[in-house]
């Protein structure tokens, strides 16, 4: 014998039944619960591929010092940098180092050593800021959706109440369906929000490496154009 036949409750149980008897409430809970899903799979998954490249180019910073020349370096740094992370750095403390005194910019007037200093701080917020963009998204979706999720729970449970209250009689099965069906909001409350999670803690583990990475790249690079670069011009000038 069919199950479905010896048993009419079993049929009416399901997600279209618990759509068909949702209101604007559990609607707008539900349509929320899927955009904050698309949002955090769109930066999750473009993210994700940004990330590889970076990892991917850092590994240029290794052959950057071989270069014969700083501008041989910077445009070798600058074919593998396909996310413009390093190569800024680079290019930009390079360009206040070779600045001359101008009467339209201050700069110019600066010392070289705080001038080159306060170029490559201003790279390296840049670049924080460009890594740490959506961040703040995944973390919202994370710490809010399972609440989200909850809510359209509460909400399905208020109105199985309402109906075991307006008949009269309690029913497990009038009380199960409805109750069962309310708690799937909070399964799809914390899918939507352990992908972010984890997507949050893996791109602020890569942020932080890059992060270190620059800031070394950085302080080396200070030392050359403040020290190393005058060294090789008095060396060579002493050759001549």
């Amino acid at each position: 014998m069919n199950p479905t036949l010896a048993n009419p409750a079993a049929s009416s149980l399901g997600l279209a039944q618990y759509w068909a008897q949702g209101d604007a409430v559990s609607h707008a809970v539900a349509y929320l619960l899927l955009l904050m899903s698309v949002a955090s799979w769109f930066y999750i998954l473009s993210k994700s591929w940004s990330s590889w490249r970076v990892r991917r180019s850092a590994a240029a910073l290794e052959s950057f010092w071989n270069a014969p020349s700083l501008d041989d370096a910077i445009a070798q740094l600058r074919r593998s940098d396909t996310e413009n992370v390093y190569a800024p750095l680079a290019a930009q403390a390079a360009q206040a180092a070779n600045l001359r005194a101008n009467e339209s910019s201050l700069n110019a007037l600066a010392d070289p050593g705080e001038l080159i200093t306060r170029t490559l701080r201003q790279e390296i917020n840049r670049v924080s800021a460009r890594l740490e963009s959506g961040l703040t998204l995944l973390a919202s979706v994370g710490s809010t959706a399972p609440f989200v999720g909850l809510l359209g729970t509460v909400w399905g449970i208020y109105h199985a109440l309402l109906a075991v209250s307006a008949s009269g009689t309690v029913q497990i099965d009038k009380v199960a369906g409805p109750v069962g069906e309310a708690l799937i909001m909070t399964a799809l409350g914390l899918a939507v929000a352990i992908p972010a999670v984890l997507a949050y803690n893996a791109f602020t583990r890569v942020n932080r490496i890059t992060l270190a990475e620059l800031d070394a790249f950085a302080h080396d690079l200070h030392a050359y154009l403040t020290t190393g670069s005058r060294i090789g011009k008095q060396v060579a000038h002493d050759k001549d």
